[in-house]
């Protein structure tokens, strides 16, 4: 009888709507079932976002952990580490750096840490905390896979990680489900934005922290007052939930543009709603690899992004989209301007967003690296070599 492929244990903090778990689930669906197995390890919950994991065999645990210091979660973590006896577990931004103890002592043959993304609470990598809590872990982790160049140099230069243990995966995107509109701009269901002659700048995300869609929202204001014609065809969509929305509500209200603003509240039709867009904004004050800009991209939008983490590496200035400084809502209202009267200015940086997309981020390319590490790491083990 033909032995089981090896078992990948991903640990993650939440299975929710979220960039880094969108590539995860598509990593997972992508991924040949006859080369992996696979396991979710939520040291929280999951959420529905669970059904868009196409395969039926990926057992997903919930860890339920406590706020502060749950010494016990690590006691269950190394117990079932112990049942599932996987190759690899494959950790996932600092929220997870330690569950590489329970693994190491339940003797998981390779270890793998990815870094995403910047914690909400060190948006800029500067932590004296967090840079040594990474050197601590540091010897349990055989590779290290960090999504942006920044990141990359941050894990080498700032945390003591050898070159050679460093490989970069930029995330990928499935052409197949972000794609341009067939003819024009899609309506959006529920959006009461329609007519042909509006222009719907749009951001999706969730609405906390470091995604920073105040920022929006006070270029959107500040664009309106200082351009009031723009009114007539100037409309904002921000997709997602979370304490933010209701700060961004208020904002467009007290400016009286509310009615030139629709916020739904999380959607799962992201793709469609992406498709109703003319223009993309990033406003984040942090960021990796961004998924919504690549899926964005893949849409056929231009991006107006800030310029922090990975987003020079995705938006070529003045080529695909502008780039603006985190939290300078002026100078981001100022870049939307000439999307808003240039038709042909979304039409070719958009163009050209799709053709890099296609060529340098597709799914494809993402999983063909995953997969080619993992083999690599297995080998390794194998043959005696971390």
């Amino acid at each position: 009888m033909a032995a089981d492929p090896p078992l990948i244990v991903h640990v993650i903090h939440r299975l929710g709507v979220g960039g880094l778990e969108n590539g995860l689930v598509n990593l997972i669906n992508h991924l040949p079932e006859e080369k992996f197995r696979h396991a979710i390890v939520c040291l929280t919950e999951a959420t529905d976002f669970r059904h868009r994991i196409r395969r039926d065999d990926v057992a997903i645990y919930e860890m339920h952990r406590r706020e502060g210091q749950d010494l016990g979660l690590y006691r269950r973590l190394y117990h079932l580490f112990r049942r599932l006896r996987p190759a690899i577990v494959h950790t996932r931004n600092l929220a997870t750096l330690e569950c590489q103890l329970p693994a190491f002592l339940a003797g998981v043959p390779v270890r793998i840490h990815g870094e995403h993304g910047w914690d909400v609470f060190d948006p800029e990598g500067n932590s004296r905390k967090y840079q040594w809590l990474r050197r601590a872990f540091r010897p349990l982790v055989h590779r290290y896979i960090p999504l942006s160049r920044q990141l990359e140099e941050y894990l080498i230069e700032r945390i003591g990680v050898p070159r050679e243990k460093v490989t970069r995966i930029c995330n990928g995107v499935d052409t197949t489900v972000f794609h341009p509109p067939t003819e024009g701009r899609e309506p959006i269901p529920g959006c009461p934005f329609t007519g042909p002659e509006l222009v719907l700048i749009g951001t999706v995300g969730r609405m906390h922290g470091v995604k920073d869609q105040t920022t929006l929202a006070r270029a959107f204001i500040e664009m309106l007052q200082g351009n009031p014609d723009l009114k007539r065809r100037a409309r904002l969509v921000m997709v997602g939930d979370g304490p933010l929305r209701t700060e961004c509500e208020s904002l467009l209200a007290q400016a009286g543009v509310g009615d030139l603003a629709w916020l739904p509240g999380e959607r799962d039709d992201i793709p469609r709603i992406l498709r109703g867009l003319d223009v993309f904004v990033l406003p984040s004050r942090a960021e990796g690899i961004s998924n919504t800009i690549l899926e964005a991209m893949a849409t056929g939008l231009p991006v107006v992004a800030t310029r922090v983490g990975g987003n020079p590496e995705l938006v070529t200035e003045g080529v695909t989209g502008t780039l603006v400084p985190p939290g300078d809502w002026g100078a981001m209202a100022t870049s939307l301007i000439p999307y808003l009267e240039d038709g042909s200015l979304r039409q070719r940086q958009g163009n050209e967003a799709l053709a890099r997309c296609r060529e340098q981020y597709s799914i494809e390319t993402m999983v063909q690296r995953y997969q080619a590490l993992y083999e690599h790491q297995l080998t390794s083990i194998q043959q005696g070599r971390n």
